[in-house]
């Protein structure tokens, strides 16, 4: 499981980067999609990622199916969010919105907070070893980081209060790699778990025999 989850998110992050080092700048990372050359690697990213979420979500199916439920759906939902935002580009700025333009902003809404919930419910009652106060500390960092982005986004009324055009962009760039550094740390912990053990238990007949023999 946590090998295929690291190299996903690897690629998410080297794709990252690679729009920050080659392209113009953005003030969003979506908006990357948008400039000639970076639609590739945008939509690499996301789907790195989206399949990172899968594969861990099909790690902990196996490795401890009924504890990690809720926080496979949570993956599960991340996943088809990232496909949807990267089969469905962001729009322009020029205040025209349109129904591709919804759909993405509407996936990454998903991404974004079900990512965080999932690391916490995952860590929730675990053991107090540092791999999974890791996990806790990224998805707290991720939640906060994400109210700080809407609060500081100019969509929100508290924009303009707090200078929030200034630096919303950084803020949701520190959200995307805190949650796909989250979603590596995740596989991580969770592949260092023991997997119980279920001992065999005897049929009727079998325990008959063990009586007689005894």
């Amino acid at each position: 499981m946590k090998w295929p989850v690291v190299v996903s998110t690897v690629v998410a992050i080297v794709s990252l980067g690679y729009v920050h080092v080659a392209l113009p700048a953005q003030t969003l990372i979506s908006d990357y999609a948008l400039v000639s050359g970076g639609l590739a690697p945008v939509m690499l990213g996301m789907l790195a990622l989206g399949a990172g979420c899968v594969f861990l979500a099909y790690g902990l199916a196996v490795r401890e199916p009924s504890r990690s439920a809720a926080t496979r759906v949570l993956l599960v939902f991340a996943a088809a969010g990232l496909m949807l935002s990267a089969v469905f580009p962001t729009d322009p700025g020029t205040g025209v919105g349109s129904l591709a333009g919804e759909i993405h902003r509407w996936g990454s809404a998903v991404v974004f907070t079900a990512l965080p919930v999932a690391g916490w419910v995952l860590a929730r009652g675990r053991t107090a070893a540092p791999r999974w106060h890791l996990v806790r500390s990224l998805s707290l960092t991720s939640a906060l980081t994400l109210g700080l982005y809407l609060a500081a986004h100019p969509a929100s009324i508290t924009s303009g209060l707090i200078g929030g055009v200034a630096y919303y962009g950084l803020l949701e760039r520190g959200l995307v790699v805190a949650e796909i550094v989250l979603v590596a740390v995740m596989a991580v912990a969770a592949s260092r778990e023991a997997v119980p053990v279920l001992r065999a238990v005897p049929s009727p007949s079998e325990e008959s025999r063990e009586r007689l023999a005894a």
